[in-house]
């Protein structure tokens, strides 16, 4: 791979399960030649977060959108409404999914699932990890033999189970 960093697209077997208005960000974003990275750091969000809100999977602020509007030259009227929507989450994909990637991350929780919730138990107590006070970030680490790993960092709020 040459060292041109290489920009995701909408991947057009999706579009009609996402909101109207992602067709119009990412064709932007592309024009534009900006990463999410690039975009987050324009705006004042985490990369994931923006990512999300091309999705629909997260709810945008009207900062969000005045911001994403003039980034991306986008007409504000045109995302507007949908954006400051509740999202419906989830309906990006099929499940389990059928994309490599997304199919692998569904593949770690399947294989570590109850590894995890055993050793969140014992750490913890009983509860659940929430997603909706939630942040996570993806990095890149390099290793001494120079093999790429990604590192993906969840943070939920421990919700504990009360006695009833």
């Amino acid at each position: 791979m040459s060292g041109q960093q290489r920009l995701a697209t909408l991947d057009s077997s999706i579009v009609s399960r996402l909101p109207a208005y992602s067709k119009s960000l990412f064709d932007a974003k592309t024009e534009k030649g900006l990463s999410f990275e690039a975009i987050a750091s324009q705006i004042g969000r985490n990369e994931v977060a923006v990512a999300a809100l091309f999705y629909g999977q997260a709810q945008a602020s009207a900062e969000d959108v005045d911001k994403l509007s003039a980034l991306l030259g986008v007409p504000r009227e045109a995302i507007a409404n949908e954006m400051l929507s509740f999202p419906d989450r989830g309906h990006s994909g099929p499940m389990p999914p059928v994309e490599p990637l997304i199919y692998r991350l569904f593949e770690v929780v399947q294989n570590y699932g109850y590894a995890y919730k055993a050793v969140l138990n014992e750490k913890l107590g009983d509860g659940i990890m929430s997603a909706i006070s939630f942040s996570t970030k993806v990095d890149k680490e390099v290793d001494e033999n120079g093999a790429t790993w990604a590192v993906i960092t969840l943070r939920g709020k421990w919700l504990p189970y009360y006695r009833f």
